[in-house]
């Protein structure tokens, strides 16, 4: 019998107990080789990793609620590499190449679409931006080709290109590589391949507290089902980072943000990639479903809250209707906000800790999705090799006291 991902998530969410046998949460060991605390899809993947690619099959990850039922099912699905700084491009990228084949690798659709991502210019500065973007990323051998405004909209017939526009358009960067895939499926996909490999995925499991030993190593995680005995932790848990590594006395320098976003009622397909606009911030594309998938901001306040302040979504809406005049009638029908981890310069943190045994992956902010796959790669390398991966190695938590940061806050493309 054949289980869409729709169908174990509303069995995961009524207690069902039909679920297929490789994907129910069994009852966690005394001891593991390793430990992920986070069962989104960086979690998932890295546990994947770790036993794909390096031998360790006892595994838990372990998730409060189920599986991909965080950020990575509250994501707006864009996926790209055009990144300004060479230490960005290198995990993008890396993660780009991953999404591109990552259907065949699980056996699994994740509905990758290659669609193309365009970032508009509204002023001289825009221009300059992007066209520095360009010749970088072309620099790194990455994709990404400067339009007129013209060309623009005879790759996005329904954008509205008018002088008499507030912000008219200019011209734009593509990145023709760029594209969406399933929300999440990445997460579906990386645990049947963990699951199938011998990892356990234990949902409803909520880390209490993280135990050392006297000589400060990590020894085991505390959970509302028990003690788990590991000598290999890694925190993969976006929006909470900070409060999973305090169990460990680990400070972090990470501020926590609703990001929102929302979907219009669904239409036949009308809209052909993903366009993003960092001055009157807003970005769009069409799910598979026929919803128009619209990309807010954040909130200017540190919150928990998966919904934030109206207004915001107000103003995206206002700019969605302005560049695309024919989606003026549409209604919208949902609107949330996803807990997104924010550091100073960023950019994500990736690797180990002062607590030997105690890994790190958060403050993706608005990369988390699109870097699912090489996050996850790069931070499984990180716990079984106990060293940082090379790409990983620049977004260590030792910057923040070195100075060598990567300031990609205006560089991302999007206004926050």
């Amino acid at each position: 019998m054949r289980f869409s991902a729709l169908t174990i998530l509303k069995q995961a969410l009524s207690g069902h107990s039909g679920w297929p046998e490789q994907w129910r949460s069994p009852e966690p060991k005394s001891a593991y080789d390793a430990v992920i605390v986070g069962g989104g899809g960086h979690g998932l993947g890295t546990a994947y990793y770790l036993a794909r690619e390096h031998g360790l099959r006892n595994i838990a990850v372990l998730e409060k609620g189920w599986i991909g039922g965080g950020n990575t099912g509250r994501n707006t699905t864009i996926i790209r590499s055009n990144y300004l700084w060479e230490e960005s491009e290198a995990i993008y990228e890396h993660s780009l190449k991953l999404w591109e084949t990552l259907s065949s690798e699980l056996n699994y659709n994740v509905m990758y679409s290659p669609r193309g991502v365009m970032m508009l210019a509204h002023t001289v500065h825009d221009v300059q931006v992007f066209k520095r973007h360009v010749h970088a990323n072309r620099l790194a051998g990455i994709d990404n080709e400067w339009l007129t405004a013209q060309e623009a909209k005879d790759f996005c017939p329904p954008l509205n290109i008018s002088p008499k526009l507030r912000y008219p358009v200019l011209g734009a960067a593509l990145q023709r590589r760029g594209g969406t895939a399933r929300h999440d499926a990445v997460a579906w996909g990386y645990a049947r391949g963990a699951s199938a490999l011998g990892v356990d995925i234990i949902q409803n499991c909520e880390v209490t507290g993280i135990r050392r030993d006297a000589t400060g190593a990590v020894e085991g995680v505390d959970t509302v089902r028990g003690f788990i005995r590991t000598k290999r932790v890694g925190v993969v848990a976006a929006g909470h980072t900070s409060v999973v590594m305090a169990m460990a006395g680990v400070r972090m320098p990470l501020e926590s943000y609703p990001l929102q976003a929302l979907v219009s009622e669904p239409v036949k397909p009308a809209f052909p990639c993903v366009v993003m606009s960092n001055t009157v911030h807003a970005y769009i594309s069409q799910s598979d479903k026929g919803e128009l998938v619209i990309g807010a901001g954040t909130d200017a306040y540190t919150s928990y809250s998966q919904t934030g302040g109206l207004h915001i979504t107000t103003h995206t809406v206002d700019a969605i209707c302005d560049l695309f005049p024919m989606f003026r009638r549409m209604r919208m029908m949902r609107n949330w906000g996803g807990i997104v981890d924010v550091t100073p310069d960023r950019s994500p943190i990736i690797g180990k800790t002062p607590v030997p045994g105690l890994f790190v992956n958060c403050g993706w902010g608005t990369g988390g999705f699109k870097a699912t796959t090489g996050s996850a790669h790069v931070f499984a390398a990180t716990i079984a090799k106990g060293e940082p991966h090379p790409i990983a190695a620049p977004f260590s938590l030792e910057r923040f006291t070195t100075g060598r940061l990567i300031d990609e806050a205006a560089a991302a493309a999007v206004a926050h």
